[in-house]
């Protein structure tokens, strides 16, 4: 089994001395380095890299530069998307995030984590564990969310969370540990 496929399972494997994924990772580098360097007016340009970097580019994306991630590939976006500046994804395993999600700024989420074994985790072993997020959903800025976690349509992650387990959908949720504050009223769950 290959690292990719193996962080694809949730397995632990070395992305550090793993040829493919560090030229993987060079070319994300580059891309992103690219992205990031373009002027605000540059708005075709940065569709091109986006859909080169994402293998799509869905309708209504914007992600305010800077933006960094680890591979790209493993990112899916829906339409009517935005994030505002310093997004960051280690995205070993795949993130899917809705249509419908606003992202405030100097918002991180990490598939990738290091085992609590010390043997393991100094020889460079890591994992990779599944993001999700629902459609609707709207991330206050500096939150942290962790691998494996789903936060479910319509929520609200309040700011300085930091996200370690599943949110319901319909929810506010903040705190670090983030935790449901309440249930959305019927009146904010309108389109």
């Amino acid at each position: 089994m290959t690292a990719q496929e193996q962080a694809a399972h949730g397995v632990l494997y070395d992305a550090n001395i793993d040829k493919e994924l560090l030229t993987e990772r060079v070319r994300t580098k580059e891309l992103t380095f690219r992205y990031n360097q373009t002027s605000p007016t540059q708005e075709k340009e940065r569709k091109v890299i986006l859909e080169e970097l994402l293998g799509n580019s869905p309708n209504n994306i914007i992600i305010e530069p800077p933006f960094d991630c680890d591979y790209g590939y493993n990112i899916e976006i829906g339409e009517q998307f935005f994030s505002n500046m310093n997004f960051v994804i280690l995205d070993g395993a795949k993130v899917t995030i809705g249509k419908n999600v606003f992202i405030a700024p100097n918002v991180s989420i990490y598939t990738a984590g290091h085992p609590a074994n010390v043997h393991q985790r100094i020889t460079g072993l890591e994992y990779a564990y599944p993001v999700t997020i629902g459609d609707n959903v709207w991330i206050g800025g500096n939150v942290v969310i962790l691998p494996g976690v789903t936060i479910g349509k319509n929520c609200v992650i309040g700011a300085g969370s930091v996200v370690t387990k599943d949110i319901p959908e319909n929810t506010i949720a903040v705190g670090n540990p983030c935790k449901v504050l309440r249930v959305l009223t019927e009146d904010e769950m309108k389109e």
